[in-house]
Protein backbone atom coordinates (compact mmCIF):
# COMPACT_ATOMS: atom_id res chain seq x y z
CA UNK A 1 0.00 0.00 0.00
CA UNK A 2 1.35 3.66 -1.25
CA UNK A 3 1.03 6.62 0.78
CA UNK A 4 -0.70 9.01 -0.96
CA UNK A 5 1.73 11.92 -2.17
CA UNK A 6 1.62 15.10 -0.31
CA UNK A 7 -0.32 18.07 -1.51
CA UNK A 8 1.75 21.62 -1.69
CA UNK A 9 0.47 24.19 0.72
CA UNK A 10 -1.28 27.42 -0.63
CA UNK A 11 0.91 30.24 -1.31
CA UNK A 12 0.60 34.17 -1.57
CA UNK A 13 1.56 35.31 -5.46
CA UNK A 14 4.88 37.11 -5.43
CA UNK A 15 3.78 40.45 -7.52
CA UNK A 16 2.44 42.86 -4.79
CA UNK A 17 -0.13 44.10 -7.05
CA UNK A 18 -1.86 40.61 -7.13
CA UNK A 19 -1.08 39.12 -3.90
CA UNK A 20 -3.37 36.13 -4.71
CA UNK A 21 -3.41 32.68 -2.98
CA UNK A 22 -2.56 29.61 -5.41
CA UNK A 23 -1.40 26.13 -5.10
CA UNK A 24 1.79 25.77 -7.03
CA UNK A 25 2.24 23.30 -9.81
CA UNK A 26 5.83 23.32 -9.86
CA UNK A 27 8.75 23.25 -7.78
CA UNK A 28 9.75 26.85 -7.35
CA UNK A 29 6.85 28.36 -8.55
CA UNK A 30 6.27 32.17 -7.14
CA UNK A 31 3.75 33.42 -8.98
CA UNK A 32 0.06 32.20 -9.50
CA UNK A 33 -0.10 33.13 -13.54
CA UNK A 34 1.71 33.69 -16.77
CA UNK A 35 0.81 37.01 -16.27
CA UNK A 36 2.16 37.88 -12.87
CA UNK A 37 5.45 35.85 -14.19
CA UNK A 38 5.91 38.42 -16.84
CA UNK A 39 5.70 41.27 -14.56
CA UNK A 40 7.72 39.81 -11.78
CA UNK A 41 10.36 39.14 -14.27
CA UNK A 42 12.13 42.18 -14.43
CA UNK A 43 13.10 41.54 -10.87
CA UNK A 44 14.06 38.37 -11.15
CA UNK A 45 16.71 39.77 -14.01
CA UNK A 46 17.94 42.54 -11.49
CA UNK A 47 18.22 39.66 -8.70
CA UNK A 48 20.18 38.09 -11.49
CA UNK A 49 22.22 40.73 -12.36
CA UNK A 50 23.36 41.68 -8.45
CA UNK A 51 24.24 38.29 -7.77
CA UNK A 52 26.31 38.10 -10.57
CA UNK A 53 27.87 41.34 -9.68
CA UNK A 54 28.52 39.56 -6.34
CA UNK A 55 30.12 36.79 -7.71
CA UNK A 56 32.25 39.30 -9.77
CA UNK A 57 34.23 38.78 -13.20
CA UNK A 58 37.36 36.84 -11.63
CA UNK A 59 35.14 34.16 -9.86
CA UNK A 60 33.03 33.73 -12.80
CA UNK A 61 36.24 33.50 -14.90
CA UNK A 62 37.30 30.95 -12.99
CA UNK A 63 34.30 29.31 -13.34
CA UNK A 64 34.49 29.07 -17.12
CA UNK A 65 38.23 27.81 -16.67
CA UNK A 66 36.97 24.76 -14.60
CA UNK A 67 34.53 23.50 -17.06
CA UNK A 68 36.60 24.82 -20.36
CA UNK A 69 37.23 21.47 -22.79
CA UNK A 70 41.09 20.51 -23.59
CA UNK A 71 40.11 21.55 -27.00
CA UNK A 72 39.88 25.33 -26.17
CA UNK A 73 42.94 25.20 -23.76
CA UNK A 74 44.85 23.77 -27.21
CA UNK A 75 43.54 26.12 -29.33
CA UNK A 76 44.82 28.89 -26.83
CA UNK A 77 47.90 27.03 -26.33
CA UNK A 78 48.36 26.92 -30.39
CA UNK A 79 47.50 30.99 -30.89
CA UNK A 80 50.29 32.32 -28.00
CA UNK A 81 52.71 30.34 -29.28
CA UNK A 82 51.76 31.53 -33.26
CA UNK A 83 51.76 35.27 -31.56
CA UNK A 84 55.06 34.46 -29.85
CA UNK A 85 56.44 32.96 -33.48
CA UNK A 86 55.54 35.70 -35.43
CA UNK A 87 56.77 38.34 -32.98
CA UNK A 88 60.27 36.55 -32.53
CA UNK A 89 60.44 36.43 -36.66
CA UNK A 90 59.07 40.56 -36.98
CA UNK A 91 62.36 41.73 -38.88
CA UNK A 92 62.45 38.19 -40.95
CA UNK A 93 61.28 37.87 -44.21
CA UNK A 94 58.77 35.25 -44.99
CA UNK A 95 60.73 31.49 -44.31
CA UNK A 96 59.36 30.70 -48.01
CA UNK A 97 59.84 33.13 -50.42
CA UNK A 98 62.02 35.51 -48.76
CA UNK A 99 60.02 38.74 -49.26
CA UNK A 100 58.55 41.36 -46.87
CA UNK A 101 55.44 42.77 -47.44
CA UNK A 102 52.22 44.42 -46.09
CA UNK A 103 50.02 41.28 -45.94
CA UNK A 104 49.14 39.02 -43.34
CA UNK A 105 51.93 36.84 -42.03
CA UNK A 106 50.87 33.45 -39.90
CA UNK A 107 53.23 31.19 -37.81
CA UNK A 108 53.91 28.57 -40.34
CA UNK A 109 54.75 25.16 -39.40
CA UNK A 110 57.90 23.22 -41.49
CA UNK A 111 56.03 19.72 -40.79
CA UNK A 112 52.37 20.13 -40.12
CA UNK A 113 50.65 19.50 -37.15
CA UNK A 114 48.38 16.97 -38.70
CA UNK A 115 51.27 14.90 -39.70
CA UNK A 116 53.56 15.88 -36.80
CA UNK A 117 51.50 16.91 -33.73
CA UNK A 118 54.94 16.36 -31.33
CA UNK A 119 56.35 19.00 -33.29
CA UNK A 120 53.39 21.28 -32.82
CA UNK A 121 55.17 23.32 -29.50
CA UNK A 122 58.61 23.26 -31.35
CA UNK A 123 59.92 26.83 -31.83
CA UNK A 124 62.37 25.22 -34.76
CA UNK A 125 59.40 24.00 -36.57
CA UNK A 126 57.73 27.04 -36.83
CA UNK A 127 58.76 30.30 -38.65
CA UNK A 128 57.39 33.62 -39.84
CA UNK A 129 55.58 32.91 -42.88
CA UNK A 130 53.72 35.10 -45.21
CA UNK A 131 49.54 33.93 -45.42
CA UNK A 132 50.18 33.41 -49.59
CA UNK A 133 53.35 31.27 -48.89
CA UNK A 134 51.09 29.19 -45.82
CA UNK A 135 47.48 29.00 -46.96
CA UNK A 136 47.70 29.38 -51.14
CA UNK A 137 50.89 27.08 -51.77
CA UNK A 138 50.97 24.59 -48.28
CA UNK A 139 53.82 25.88 -47.29
CA UNK A 140 56.29 26.52 -50.03
CA UNK A 141 58.16 23.16 -48.39
CA UNK A 142 60.93 23.18 -50.90
CA UNK A 143 61.55 26.75 -50.36
CA UNK A 144 61.11 26.36 -46.51
CA UNK A 145 63.47 23.90 -46.08
CA UNK A 146 66.17 25.65 -48.10
CA UNK A 147 65.91 28.56 -45.87
CA UNK A 148 65.53 26.50 -42.71
CA UNK A 149 68.97 24.74 -43.43
CA UNK A 150 70.08 28.09 -43.14
CA UNK A 151 68.69 29.48 -40.86
CA UNK A 152 69.09 26.55 -38.08
CA UNK A 153 71.62 24.02 -40.08
CA UNK A 154 70.87 20.67 -41.62
CA UNK A 155 71.41 18.49 -38.93
CA UNK A 156 68.35 20.14 -36.74
CA UNK A 157 66.37 20.11 -40.38
CA UNK A 158 66.85 16.50 -40.39
CA UNK A 159 66.09 16.03 -36.64
CA UNK A 160 62.85 17.84 -37.56
CA UNK A 161 62.11 15.23 -40.45
CA UNK A 162 62.89 12.57 -38.59
CA UNK A 163 60.30 10.22 -36.59
CA UNK A 164 59.08 11.76 -32.72
CA UNK A 165 57.86 10.84 -30.05
CA UNK A 166 53.91 11.28 -30.19
CA UNK A 167 52.89 13.89 -27.57
CA UNK A 168 49.62 14.24 -25.12
CA UNK A 169 48.83 17.31 -24.12
CA UNK A 170 46.90 17.89 -20.58
CA UNK A 171 44.97 20.29 -19.71
CA UNK A 172 47.94 21.71 -17.13
CA UNK A 173 50.24 21.80 -20.19
CA UNK A 174 48.36 23.39 -22.18
CA UNK A 175 47.47 25.97 -19.69
CA UNK A 176 51.49 26.32 -18.66
CA UNK A 177 52.35 26.72 -22.46
CA UNK A 178 50.31 29.20 -22.92
CA UNK A 179 51.42 31.40 -19.77
CA UNK A 180 54.79 30.86 -21.21
CA UNK A 181 54.27 32.18 -24.86
CA UNK A 182 52.03 34.83 -23.50
CA UNK A 183 55.14 36.08 -21.45
CA UNK A 184 57.38 35.66 -23.81
CA UNK A 185 55.44 37.74 -26.42
CA UNK A 186 54.90 40.67 -24.01
CA UNK A 187 58.80 40.42 -23.17
CA UNK A 188 59.74 40.35 -26.87
CA UNK A 189 57.36 43.06 -27.54
CA UNK A 190 58.60 45.48 -24.56
CA UNK A 191 62.00 45.01 -25.82
CA UNK A 192 61.16 46.36 -29.46
CA UNK A 193 59.84 49.24 -27.80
Amino acid sequence: MSLPAKQPRPKKCRVETCGASFVPSRLGQAVCSPACAILDAPKNQEKARKALADVGRKALRAAKEKVKPRAEHMKDAQTAFNAWVRARDTKLPCVSCGRHHQGKYDAGHYRTVGSNPALRFEPLNCHRQCSPCNTHKSGDIVNYRIELVKRIGAELVEWLEGPHEAKRYTIEDLKAITAEYRAKTRELRRNAA
